[in-house]
């Protein structure tokens, strides 16, 4: 019988204020909202009994704190490559209000002014690849939206405009896996939210 491939578990954090308002939140390190909260439960629910060889999370606290209430936050190792997009002057803006300025701008293909650009993110992403394909065993990864969505692109050897087409909610859980065998890195799920409270 053939070897189990490894998996990728990604979780993005639960909601916080700005996630609510459509604002993008980089390196502004808000907490969770109540919600959110009640959804990092959730997700830990979804993930109960699952064993990870490795935990990673981003340091801010509204990843490191959804690890924590899934219940992981114990075994977590904290990895700045893993923070959310650097949106330089545009974080705390939110996207219409950029277009009055920018009628054109495109997140993954422009980047941020002050913040980083496509490349830059993509070769973090690529360093958080390089680090769980390393690893002997299943992983978990706990971060934010964009960060994933291109981690996503770059785990499939896409460039990183790739994420701009894999959308992603607050708390919501991914699979990254292999296909065959391991020079066929694929999708196993994306964007599952039905573990979150929907009232």
């Amino acid at each position: 019988m053939a070897e189990a491939l490894p998996v990728i578990y990604l979780a993005r954090h639960g909601e916080t204020a700005w996630s609510l308002s459509g604002q993008h939140t980089g390196r502004t390190d808000l907490p969770l909202t109540e919600g959110g909260e009640r959804n990092a439960r959730a997700l830990g629910v979804r993930l109960r009994g699952l064993v990870f060889a490795k935990v990673f999370t981003s340091p801010l606290q509204r990843a490191a704190h959804t690890c924590d209430l899934a219940g992981f936050g114990n075994a977590a190792e904290r990895d700045p490559d893993l923070m959310e997009w650097d949106y330089g002057e545009y974080e705390g803006r939110r996207t219409a209000e950029i277009h009055v300025e920018r009628p054109d701008w495109q997140l993954f293909r422009d980047g941020c002014p002050g913040g980083e650009s496509p490349a830059e993110i993509g070769a973090r992403a690529d360093r958080v690849v390089r680090q769980v394909r390393a690893v002997a065993g299943d992983v978990i990864l706990f971060s934010s939206g964009h960060f994933l969505r291109v981690l996503a692109a770059r785990w499939l050897g896409l460039e990183p405009a790739g994420g701009r087409y894999l959308l992603l909610g607050t708390a919501a859980l991914c699979i990254l896996g292999y296909e065959h065998n391991l020079s066929e890195p694929a999708i196993r799920l994306w964007n599952d939210t039905h573990h979150l409270d929907k009232a």
